[in-house]
């Protein structure tokens, strides 16, 4: 099983990114798919799920800002981030069926 992320990069606040979420060796379409984060020195956190279904879960702090989306056919999952700010300054990590990924870094940063 691989996931992998990608498109993190370094940002000016009030800016967008989108993350990409590469799964391949499980059904990719039959499971709920995670981002979570980790800031430094601070401990992994909940940013957003999606269900196989396409409903979807937020942490409070980035509901507005932030969707998550998939493309079953491409097992391919995304994280769209708008409006950035610094405290969204993270590593962001991937998961399906408890698979994670190694993590990409976002740095909100002018």
């Amino acid at each position: 099983v691989q996931v992998t992320e990608s498109g993190g990069g370094l940002v000016q606040p009030g800016g967008s990114l989108r993350l990409s979420c590469s799964v391949s060796g499980i059904i990719f379409s039959i499971n709920a798919m995670d981002w979570h984060r980790q800031a430094p020195g601070k401990q992994r956190e909940f940013v957003a799920r999606i269900f196989s279904s396409g409903s979807t879960d937020y942490a409070d702090s980035v509901k507005g800002r932030l969707t998550i989306s998939r493309d079953n056919a491409k097992n391919t999952g995304y994280l769209q981030m708008n409006s950035l700010k610094p405290e969204d300054t993270a590593v962001y990590y991937c998961s399906s069926a408890n698979f994670w990924g190694q993590g990409t870094q976002v740095t909100v940063s002018s």
